[in-house]
């Protein structure tokens, strides 16, 4: 019998996965589609306290948040990186004095170190007032980090493997019933249908964490969550320089702009009710329209639909606290513990951020403690993720000593393995003395070597999975070369 069983595959997921298999419980994880398939991977991508969090008094996620920053970034230096943002200050808007207060409390409630503190700009002359409309003058920049939101799943996926667990991709969940003090898992997918047993399952499924409950936990009735659509546009490259823009909106909203990819920048993202299946969320056309008339009253030029090279929306499973607006919702996660030892007990894991699903899950691994017993002590601040066992300021020098190693490679080709991969580049590079090494070209720089890495390590079965979640090359992979792939995953 394990001792966890953990529904989705999703940051929520997989961090109390990787978690609690550092502790030395025994854990299997199912995902029903793709791992970060639904909101994990339709993110801002963003390490962040949360600025506006602080409108809504939510000090302690703020704090907890802000405190998160650095010890993710030292986790993965490879996909997590520091970001300065300019939040220019606009009349009839926040004023500047409320501004500053809020930026000086963000400063120094988390305990900053490496990163760098908010200073003051003037806009006529600094070049981040170039790419803005004229008569923006005092401006204010502040720190916070990037994250890749889709490979930090799968990263912590990984960790949760390289530690034991049994991680299970296109695996649903049909029924979980309580039985002897545990539970009866019944799973139907790529294995074939069958049933595993658990003192103790976790329920973190995301957008449909309510679901569970209802059709495979039946317990009827449940309305734990409120589903925001939160979506976003990618455009062609709006200005040159490496610093993200913080925009107020004329409705209160805010709204980021920030370099994409080398070649692109994202916009985003709305805040809207949600009522659907949230496998079948889109952007609409009046949230296009919302984010390029944002992004036009602020931008010289204006951004036109011509602009979008794509666009991506998710659905964010909030707690519901009774917000009245979606974007007031909290970004708080809620852990709620059902049952005990003796009749088999139940995590249910309700809302929760990229930034503090580290911390989410160690205090999922007390509740859980508390039930099964503990094992191990907490690890997970001074652990890293696969690939980023360096430095956080020492990415660009392990770009270097990868091109040492491989100097037939092209730099271009290095430096993108090494955002993805980290240290395990080497792995998915083995003995490779030239480009014609690694396989067959699929479009782009990506070639055989690395999509056999990601079905053998990642759990990549589509050519969705390899261009859009595993890395972002959906970008540049044209409609032919992404047909090759596919037919090359399902020849394997």
């Amino acid at each position: 019998m394990l001792d966890i069983f953990v529904i989705g595959g999703g940051i929520n997921g997989t961090s109390v996965a990787r978690d609690a298999a550092g502790r030395g419980y025994s854990v299997a994880l199912a995902e029903m589609n793709d791992l970060a398939s639904g909101t994990s991977s339709a993110a801002t991508k963003l390490i962040h306290g949360g600025l506006r969090y602080l409108e809504h008094y939510e000090f302690r996620l703020v704090h907890e948040a802000l405190a998160e920053r650095e010890v993710l970034w030292a986790s993965a230096p490879h996909i997590i990186w520091p970001l300065r943002f300019v939040l220019p200050h606009h009349k009839g808007m926040r004023p500047a004095m409320v501004l500053r207060a809020g930026l000086a409390m963000y400063d120094y409630m988390g305990g900053r170190r490496l990163l760098p503190p908010t200073r003051t700009l003037d806009l006529t002359s600094d070049e981040a007032g170039r790419p803005l409309k004229p008569g923006y003058r005092l401006g204010f920049e502040y720190s916070d980090c990037w994250v890749d939101d889709a490979r930090f799943v799968v990263l912590n996926a990984r960790g949760a493997a390289d530690r034991g667990a049994r991680i299970h991709v296109r695996t649903r969940v049909v029924a979980a019933r309580r039985e002897n003090g545990g539970w009866t898992v019944d799973l139907d997918g790529e294995d074939g249908r069958r049933s595993v047993r658990a003192r103790l399952l976790v329920n973190a499924a995301g957008p449909w964490v309510d679901e569970v409950v209802d059709t495979v936990m039946g317990e009827h009735g449940a309305h734990n969550v409120r589903l925001v659509q939160g979506s976003h546009i990618v455009v062609k490259k709006l200005y040159a320089h490496d610093r993200c823009y913080f925009f107020q909106n004329s409705d209160g909203r805010i709204f980021f702009a920030i370099p994409y990819e080398g070649d692109f920048t994202l916009i985003g993202t709305t805040d809207r009710d949600y009522r659907g299946d949230p496998g079948e969320v889109k952007i609409t056309e009046e949230e296009k329209d919302y984010l390029l008339a944002a992004a036009s009253e602020y931008f010289a030029a204006p951004v036109t639909r011509d602009d979008i090279v794509w666009a991506y929306s998710g659905v964010r499973p909030l707690y519901d606290d009774g917000a009245s607006a979606a974007q007031e919702a909290t970004r708080d996660y809620v852990l709620k513990l059902d049952g005990d030892a003796t009749t088999g007990a139940a995590l249910n894991v309700f809302g929760g951020k990229l930034t503090t699903s580290r911390r989410l899950a160690e205090a999922a691994l007390e509740k859980i403690g508390d039930v099964l017993g503990r094992k191990g002590a907490a690890w997970t601040r001074t652990g890293t993720l696969p690939g980023g066992d360096f430095g956080p300021k020492s990415f660009e020098a392990e770009v270097r000593r990868l091109g040492l190693d491989y100097p037939g490679l092209g730099t271009g080709l290095l430096r993108r393995l090494m955002r993805l991969y980290g240290t395990r580049a080497r792995a998915l590079l083995g003995d490779a003395g030239s480009e014609s090494d690694l396989g067959t070209h699929f479009g782009a720089d990506l070639y055989q070597a690395e999509v056999d890495y990601l079905v053998a390590q990642e759990w990549a079965r589509t050519a969705q999975d390899v261009l859009w979640r595993r890395t972002k090359l959906g970008l540049r992979v044209g409609a032919e070369d992404a047909a090759r792939l596919e037919d090359y995953l399902a020849g394997r």
